[in-house]
């Protein structure tokens, strides 16, 4: 099968996934009651939560700043934004959106290496904050006075993974030798996925895994508590919109406390961390409807909040992402056209003079 063929296939099946996902949904909520609840919305929450929601979108360029120095504010926008849009539309997009950074950081001036540590970095460090947030939410329930068994399993496997990925990411950066064995380990599972696959095996992991490393210490001497901060507050004020969004449909802090919110929030998003559909599209909707209606809350009011977040943090980041990709092709486009005008004009032979009578 081709690649092309192969993309449409893969393409067709996730939207037929989500479009199952949504049949199924709609027959285990009130839609009807649900549109209702957000008609009652009044202008001042409406305009709250658009607020929250657009300063949402500005965290998601403030982690692409911390991780690329000498990155401009305007650039990281369009690079954040395209790279979300592409997610949130496209069946493993996140492979696309890789390709359009390197691109994107090309065409500013920035090498292959920076961008690929950039990638990496920020992949590594929204990895982390998935796995701590259920660790953190579990322990403020518990606070509380509210643990329960499947909660304290959950929150040990998360803490456990956490303790497992932190560790040896720092014991990558300490040892060299750490980092060529992580290669090779990676390589030889590459391979061997590979073999099933019937492709060629690929070489050169321990090579990057060493340059990786060592470029990865020189960014984190200086800017680790930037690059953390940001991609802290990245999550925070997505969770943010769920939250304000539950509170303004009527879904008091009595039905869904604040940390269960966060629980439910932080699972959804450390289990749709893989996606087999668009932006997680249905998948996402039927976790945090359900866990939130597990919690407590009203099934009508909790379908309501989650319609309005998804809207807010899914579907409104493609036209704005869309938007800024297209203006960064009308500037290389400008460019290109600027750089063949001002190409010098070839001089005309001349006949050489003749020395003498």
């Amino acid at each position: 099968m081709s690649s092309g063929r192969s993309s449409r296939v893969k393409l067709l099946g996730s939207l037929l996934l989500a479009a199952a996902i949504f049949a199924f949904l709609a027959t285990r909520v009130d839609i009807a009651g649900a549109l209702a609840e957000i008609r009652e919305m009044t202008w001042f929450e409406l305009l709250t939560i658009a607020l929250i929601a657009g300063w949402n979108l500005v965290t998601y360029w403030a982690l692409w700043m911390a991780v690329t120095p000498g990155l401009r504010w305007t650039q990281a926008m369009t690079v954040a934004l395209s790279g979300t849009a592409v997610t949130n539309t496209v069946p493993g997009g996140s492979g696309i959106g890789v390709g359009l950074t390197y691109a994107m950081l090309d065409s500013w001036g920035f090498s292959r290496g920076r961008g690929t540590l950039a990638v990496l970095v920020t992949g590594v460090w929204n990895a982390f904050i998935k796995l701590a947030l259920p660790v953190l939410a579990l322990a403020l329930i518990a606070l509380q006075g509210d643990p329960s068994r499947t909660r304290v399993a959950a929150g040990a496997v998360a803490l456990v993974l956490l303790g497992v990925a932190v560790g040896g990411f720092g014991q990558m950066l300490r040892s060299h030798r750490a980092a060529a064995r992580a290669g090779r380990l990676a390589e030889r599972a590459a391979n061997r996925a590979r073999r099933l696959l019937r492709r060629p095996p690929v070489h050169g992991y321990v090579d990057a895994t060493t340059r990786f490393r060592s470029r990865t210490r020189d960014l984190l001497a200086d800017r680790w508590p930037a690059i953390t901060g940001a991609a802290l507050v990245s999550h925070l004020s997505l969770y943010l919109v769920l939250l304000v969004a539950l509170r303004h449909v009527g879904v008091g802090d009595a039905e869904v406390g604040w940390a269960q919110v966060l629980f439910v929030f932080a699972g959804t998003r450390l289990l749709t961390a893989v996606r087999f559909t668009p932006g997680g599209a249905g998948v996402v909707e039927v976790l945090l409807i359900g866990g939130l209606v597990a919690f407590g809350g009203d099934p009508d009011q909790v379908t309501a909040a989650v319609l309005v977040f998804r809207a807010l943090t899914w579907l409104l980041p493609v036209p704005v992402g869309a938007a800024c990709y297209l203006g960064w092709r009308w500037r290389q486009h400008r460019r290109a056209a600027r750089g063949a005008g001002a190409a010098p004009a070839v001089p005309s032979a001349r006949a050489p003079r003749r020395a003498g009578p």
